[in-house]
């Protein structure tokens, strides 16, 4: 079995049960309409020349802007569930399946969803089996895990706000790029505990610095520090223990941020998706 994770800017591929693995920056806006086949044979031809018959993809691909709409699949669900919902797609001389997205609603009826990260918790979820789950990122996801299957989640647009605030409001005037700063983070994370609210919060980045209480230097850290301690507040209100999975750098502040709030952090190897395919395919008997 090929499993492909085929985003917006990339495509990664695995051919399951060997080391071989491809990456390149062919996302799917480099696809023109009607050419995800082609692309896809691009890829993979040599391991479908070799006999390769099925391949699973999940991503954006799996989009409305991709090769073809696999509609969300309602939490709660595990591999047999996503299985059942892959949705196939025309490819000769293979097999070839699209994972849906997950959705979930909140508590007031709002709707969430993800698409591509399913794979990852699937590969966690059968690590953990129950638990808290974070996956930071532009989106960071905060999956609720229980016996292997995802049972809900939230989307934080943490990420995201942090790269327009810093970049394109009055905090970058104030701001300067340059290494991290531990201590300023950890000063936005214990402020992010005070009542105001976030909005307020974020004010205050600028006027500490107009009274001389916080350096240029140290804007860009205080306000990251500001932003996930906020959103861990959303997100693991009550929570003593969680699962942490993502890039190194970013994986290193959410887990100062959590330490610093008494919660337990437990680390996973942030390349999950060939292994959560893996999962999703022995479910469809490929594997």
């Amino acid at each position: 079995m090929i499993g492909v994770d085929w985003g917006t800017t990339s495509l990664r591929a695995y051919r399951i049960g060997t080391p071989d693995r491809i990456d390149r920056p062919a996302g799917i806006l480099t696809v023109s309409p009607g050419g995800f086949p082609a692309a896809l044979r691009d890829a993979i031809g040599p391991w479908l020349d070799d006999g390769e018959t099925h391949v699973l993809l999940c991503g954006m691909v799996g989009s409305r802007q991709g090769w073809l709409e696999a509609p969300y699949l309602r939490c709660p669900a595990g591999p047999a569930e996503i299985a059942s919902a892959t949705v196939p797609v025309p490819f000769e001389g293979a097999e070839c399946r699209l994972v849906p997205g997950l959705a979930t609603e909140d508590s007031a009826g709002i709707p969430d969803v993800m698409r591509g990260e399913e794979t990852k918790l699937v590969a966690l979820a059968d690590t953990v089996g129950t638990g808290l789950a974070c996956l930071p990122g532009t989106h960071s996801k905060w999956a609720r895990l229980d016996s292997g299957r995802v049972t809900g989640f939230t989307t934080h647009m943490t990420g995201e706000t942090f790269a327009a605030l810093s970049q394109h409001t009055i905090l970058a005037r104030t701001s300067e790029d340059g290494p991290d700063q531990p201590a300023a983070f950890a000063r936005g994370v214990d402020r992010a505990r005070q009542p105001g609210g976030l909005l307020h919060h974020l004010f205050g980045a600028r006027t500490l610095h107009l009274m001389d209480r916080l350096a240029a230097a140290e804007t860009r850290s205080f306000l990251s520090g500001l932003l996930i301690g906020h959103e861990i507040a959303a997100a693991a209100d009550g929570v003593t223990a969680v699962h942490l999975a993502g890039a190194a750098h970013l994986s290193d502040l959410y887990e100062a941020a959590l330490v610093r709030r008494g919660i337990t952090v437990t680390r996973h190897d942030p390349d999950l998706v060939a292994s959560g395919l893996t999962h999703i395919g022995r479910s469809l008997g490929w594997v």
